[in-house]
């Protein structure tokens, strides 16, 4: 399913190059062409036609900011060729609390954006069969099964499997665009359309400050994604400066053009948005190309592209968010599996981790991109803020190197703040109070994963050298439920190892007569006659058939009587050879081990003497 395992010394043959690269790193950006517009015009529904009036001023807005983000981001890729996300930019020049916000606002971002490009693809499936409407959830889900199991089988396989939908969606909607630019200038502005859009409901309210601010706001997750080149400059071939530039600049060009397109085409088509919970609903991409060129082979193919690319899209986060995840891991503040290349050379940890997540996101808001929306430019904007505020330290403490460099950066980091600010006071109400709440926790979490390193590792390094004066004998309990093969090995290994052994019975039997003839008989003779020192037997009686608190009882007073010893406590186990007889048997030694290592004793060691059932030949 994944392909054969992939030596380490094989990672120079998983590098990309810009034909590559976009389809790995562009699908995002790209994708949100078609639903950035759209939810700028989400917003605008209220003001009816006029809306449309306002959306080129939205659209120009955006495109100012793509540009300055753009370059921006050039900088940042020649400043941190091995991988320049928002994460190292910002604690290596603002501090470690700047960067940790960075990473959570990036990681949040990663994870809407997989939300959201399978939703709106699905949407715009469902555009073009509204029949398929009722199983929105569903093919959600499935959509993200199927993204997942191409990114574990490795980094170019992914980028080979979605460069054909990637350009065809490129061509198809350059397409409809110039067609539509065409029309529209031989029209005088009014071209007929083809097949004609759903006609735009009347005002139901005047044009107002605080809903332009709101559609700018909504339209900005048509940048999301642009920081992904930046990250992932490592997974580029030589020159990889240049090959990352080259990707961001064709990134930024076609979603440029693509933003502009749609922006004028939904103006002089009088294109709406429409609600996608009701029935009828049709994408702005869907309505655009059946105005521009009716509902023949170009627009299946066209809206076939876009729904391969939105669903796609996905793809981008799960080439960040692992390798954002293996920078945190490597700095201690994740758990050290996502540091660790699976079997494709991917970190595979951080992709099941992405797609579980994003299950339970699609989930919980049911697949409907509208209810995503408000929680997705936060985190997105708020990587962009720090990123381009930590470029500036960088060149302020290198004053020699850039000063255009620096300019560049600073307008990028007063543009993006102000953006952020914007869309955290438009979006508050409708959601975006929930992404203020998750970075900060996430934050919290990764200081206290980083607080645990730091402990783990001040106590176990730096190595000593090995402490003859701490060698001290050693005294073995050995826990027996009767005299049988298992309970035989484990007192046969523990005097091997030393001359002190204690068998320990617990039963609520006060005598049990009979295990004390057979310990005189079978253990403490042979054991004399073969000159080793006799084991002792301790029956401990628990009348309410307790059996951890009494051992654990024994094992406490041995240690205030023999201070000066170390316990080891070796307990004879079952291990079943199929897994249904694993539910005939008690488990109580694996759950004696937990309770002795949960007890956290320097002093005491815990050996298992498992018994191996073995399968019956025939």
């Amino acid at each position: 399913l994944f392909g054969r395992p992939l030596k380490t010394s094989e990672a120079h043959t998983q590098t990309v190059g810009p034909f590559s690269g976009i389809p790995i790193l562009g699908l995002d950006a790209l994708g949100s062409a078609s639903y950035g517009p759209e939810a700028a015009l989400t917003v605008l529904i209220p003001l009816g036609a006029i809306g449309l009036g306002y959306m080129r001023e939205v659209i120009a807005a955006i495109l100012i900011l793509l540009a300055i983000l753009y370059f921006s981001y050039r900088q940042t890729i020649a400043a941190y060729p091995n991988g320049g996300g928002s994460y190292t930019v910002a604690r290596e020049n603002l501090g470690q609390t700047a960067g940790l916000i960075a990473a959570a606002s990036l990681l949040l971002d990663y994870l809407l954006n997989v939300a959201v490009a399978i939703s709106a693809g699905v949407g715009a499936l469902q555009s073009a069969f509204p029949a398929l409407q009722a199983y929105t959830l569903a093919l959600c889900l499935f959509v993200l099964l199927v993204v997942t199991l191409v990114n574990l089988r490795g980094v170019r396989e992914s980028g080979l499997a979605w460069a054909v939908p990637t350009y065809l969606f490129v061509a198809s909607l350059l397409c409809v665009i110039a067609i539509g630019v065409w029309k529209s200038v031989a029209t005088n502005g009014h071209p007929p359309p083809v097949a004609a859009p759903p006609p735009l409901a009347a005002a139901t309210m005047p044009v107002s400050a605080w809903l332009l601010m709101r559609s700018f706001a909504s339209g900005c997750t048509a940048m999301t994604g642009v920081e992904a080149v930046s990250n992932a400059v490592p997974i580029f071939a030589k020159p990889k400066v240049d090959n990352a530039r080259r990707t961001l600049m064709l990134i930024c060009s076609l979603l440029g053009i693509l933003l502009a397109g749609i922006g004028y085409l939904a103006h002089a088509y009088q294109i709406g948005a429409l609600d996608q919970r009701r029935a009828g609903y049709q994408s702005i991409i869907s309505q655009l190309v059946a105005a521009v060129t009716g509902r023949g082979v170009l627009y299946y193919v066209t809206i076939g592209s876009v729904l391969a690319v939105l669903t796609l899209s996905a793809n981008t986060s799960f080439a960040g968010f692992p390798r954002l995840c293996r920078l945190l891991a490597e700095d201690g503040f994740l758990p050290t599996g996502f540091a660790n290349l699976g079997r494709r050379l991917v970190y595979s940890v951080g992709i099941v981790v992405l797609s579980v997540l994003s299950a339970v996101l699609l989930v919980a808001f049911g697949g409907i991109t509208d209810r995503l929306i408000p929680l997705f430019a936060v985190g997105a904007f708020g990587a962009f803020t720090f990123s381009q505020a930590g470029m500036v330290i960088h060149w302020l403490r290198r004053p020699k190197q850039g000063n255009i460099s620096f300019v560049i950066n600073a307008i990028g980091a007063i543009t993006t703040g102000v953006a952020l600010v914007i869309i955290i006071v438009a979006k508050f109400a409708e959601g975006a109070w929930v992404t203020i709440l998750i970075v900060p926790a996430l934050v919290a979490t990764f200081s206290g994963v980083h607080r645990h390193y730091q402990r783990v590792s001040n106590e176990i390094y730096p190595p000593e050298t090995l402490q003859m004066w701490k060698v001290r004998p050693l005294r073995i309990v050995v826990p027996i439920d009767g005299w049988n093969r298992i309970s035989e090995r484990a007192l046969r290994f523990a005097l091997r190892i030393s001359e002190d052994v204690t068998a320990v019975h617990v039963t609520d039997n006060p005598t049990n007569q009979a295990l004390i003839d057979v310990f005189h008989t079978r253990i403490e003779t042979p054991a004399r006659d073969a000159g080793f020192r006799q084991p002792r037997l301790e029956i401990i009686h628990s009348p309410y058939r307790k059996l951890f608190e009494p051992l654990l009882e024994y094992i406490e007073s041995i240690k205030n009587e023999s201070p000066d010893k170390l316990i080891a406590v070796v307990i004879p186990e079952l291990v079943q050879s199929r897994w249904w007889e694993y539910l005939l048997h008690n488990h109580a030694a694996a759950g004696l081990k937990t309770m002795l290592l949960l007890s956290g004793d320097q002093r005491l060691i815990v050996i298992n003497t498992p018994w191996y059932l073995r399968e019956k030949k025939t």
